[in-house]
């Protein structure tokens, strides 16, 4: 539990067993996406009707930024991309036997859960300057303004870092559990810490969400 398949090239280190989970998780929503808006109608189906209830979803809880569809793909896109890949890990996939490493969840590893959180930071500053242009971090240079800049450059630090952290030590605790209980009690016993660890791979997800809608509102704001 916890190790990876690592393979070296000169100064690059990839983790492949977290590279091909990434890769099957981002194939299986671009195929679900497809099937879900691949006959699209005035008069919705259901795959449409629940597709397009996703999208209010998005724009609903996106309601306190200047423009909630501009925001909708890449907030939809993380959601469900870690949605998928918590859930990743409670599929029998880990039972195929690798060189090294194991096909758990890509959000095991602090390298991709540390990739997403590098994508809102970025993204989010994007817009910040783009609103606000350079005031969205100097604040001016009075003794208040210093400390308000620092401060604020001190949360584009930390931000990322508490993402990054909290997605991956909550991922990884739940497998480390699992694997715990079974090598325990093999029988039954399990169920209800998987069904629990289902549960917090979607709250994990809304989590990751709603920050990174909190970022994006708190970089577009007029009050910053």
């Amino acid at each position: 539990m916890g190790e990876h398949w690592v393979g070296q090239y000169g100064f690059i280190h990839v983790h492949w067993d977290t590279l091909i989970m990434m890769w099957i998780a981002m194939l299986f929503l671009v195929l679900m996406a497809k099937l879900f808006v691949r006959k699209v109608d005035i008069i919705p189906n259901r795959p449409q009707v629940v597709a397009e209830f996703f999208v209010k979803f998005f724009e609903n809880n996106l309601s306190e930024t200047e423009n909630p569809w501009v925001h909708i793909p890449l907030v939809g896109s993380l959601f469900f991309f870690i949605l998928t890949a918590n859930l990743m890990g409670q599929l029998p996939l880990r039972l195929i036997q690798l060189k090294h490493g194991e096909l758990a969840s890509p959000t095991n590893d602090i390298n991709m859960t540390a990739a997403l959180a590098v994508i809102v930071l970025v993204y989010y500053v994007f817009h910040g300057f783009r609103e606000k242009g350079f005031r969205f971090i100097y604040h001016g240079l009075s003794i208040t303004g210093i400390i308000t800049t620092l401060v604020d450059i001190l949360e584009m630090v930390t931000r990322p870092l508490s993402l990054a952290l909290r997605l991956f030590a909550n991922i990884l605790a739940g497998e480390i559990l699992i694997t715990v209980v079974l090598g325990l009690v093999a029988f039954l016993a399990p169920i209800p810490v998987m069904l629990f660890e289902i549960f917090v791979a979607f709250i994990q997800a809304f989590v990751f969400m709603m920050l990174a809608i909190a970022y994006i509102a708190s970089a577009e704001s007029k009050e910053h």
